[in-house]
């Protein structure tokens, strides 16, 4: 049986939808349920059959939320949640990679999302405690169950993907990229084309920034408040990126957000976007970003734009109620 879900292209699409900030995270006191039901039946809609979430999204609300919205239409969609990460009641984040904590995982996961079986499973970080073969080795069991129909990991090193595609071969990885988020580009897609493996790429959008729909002053409970590249002086640097990506985006018709979603694409075929909203505006106008496409002379534009100001680091991020990954 095939592992990765490249020949499942056509299938999952390229453009999916995060699902973390339909349960906070950015602005968490605008949270719609109802609303986010809405945005996920219009997706199926449109066409976008790939929906991401993790346990720890809430926790556990948002794989909830996922499961309401697709009773009755689970053969619609590619559910991808993730395991490995664990909130505890100060809102910081532990990571959990024991094989029992992954199984106990997996089985809260299919019952929140009430269905029979995970499309995608993933490690959503390396747990540095314990052996990363006998975490992977847990996860590959749940395939071989049948409780799982492929694998992938977040945020790994290439060492590190490259020790558990050798134990049990993996679907997708997952990583930030994105027009002022690109460092993944020299490293890690060479390996996905080498291994022929999907790249699953959260936040675009530049968590909503390169849309030019954020402004400043992010509520204190916004998790971007507490992302370097969103202070005050980062965002009045870092506007000149935005600067630069709505400049090609009025030569071209489009907005801002389809030309960022645009050049993810544009990475390389095995790259899978996934813009995360709450709103059926910005589905629709993401989801058009499909057709649009960039020249070379788009592309070298944009990637001539300045280094982005601030530097994210995932390994000290200190998470309250929702892990950062999505977009608007």
């Amino acid at each position: 049986m095939r592992k990765t879900l490249i020949a499942e292209r056509l299938k999952m699409g390229r453009v999916g939808l995060g699902c973390m900030t339909m349960s906070g995270g950015y602005a968490p006191e605008n949270r719609d349920d109802a609303e986010s039901v809405r945005v996920i039946h219009r997706a199926i809609e449109l066409g976008i059959t790939l929906f991401d979430t993790a346990d720890v999204y809430g926790p556990f609300s948002n794989e909830r939320l996922l499961g309401q919205a697709l009773k009755g239409r689970r053969d619609s969609a590619v559910i991808a949640t993730k395991c490995g990460l664990v909130a505890g009641p100060d809102g910081m984040l532990s990571r959990n990679g024991r094989p029992e904590h992954i199984r106990t995982a997996c089985e809260g996961s299919l019952r929140r999302l009430q269905t029979d079986v995970i499309d995608l499973y993933q490690l959503h970080r390396v747990d540095p405690a314990v052996p990363l073969e006998e975490t992977w080795g847990a996860m590959a069991e749940l395939v071989t169950e049948g409780k799982v129909r492929a694998l992938g990991i977040s945020h790994a090193t290439v060492d590190e993907l490259s020790a558990v595609h050798a134990i049990f071969p993996m679907a997708a990885v997952q990583y930030e990229l994105s027009i002022w988020a690109a460092d993944n580009r020299a490293d890690v897609l060479p390996w996905c084309r080498e291994n022929d493996v999907d790249y699953v790429a959260f936040s675009p959008l530049g968590r909503g920034y390169l849309s030019g729909n954020v402004a400043g002053g992010l509520g204190a409970e916004d998790s971007r408040s507490r992302d370097p590249r969103f202070t005050a002086d980062a965002m009045a640097a870092n506007e000149i990126i935005v600067k630069g990506v709505r400049s090609v985006a009025d030569r071209l018709g489009a907005t801002p957000a389809q030309v960022a979603i645009a050049w993810t694409l544009a990475q390389d075929e095995r790259v899978v976007a996934l813009p995360g909203t709450r709103r059926l505006r910005w589905l629709q106008e993401d989801f058009a970003a499909l057709n649009l496409r960039l020249s070379r002379e788009d592309l070298r534009e944009l990637d001539a734009l300045p280094a982005t100001t601030g530097r994210m680091n995932w390994d000290r991020w200190r998470m309250t109620g929702d892990s950062p990954a999505g977009d608007r």
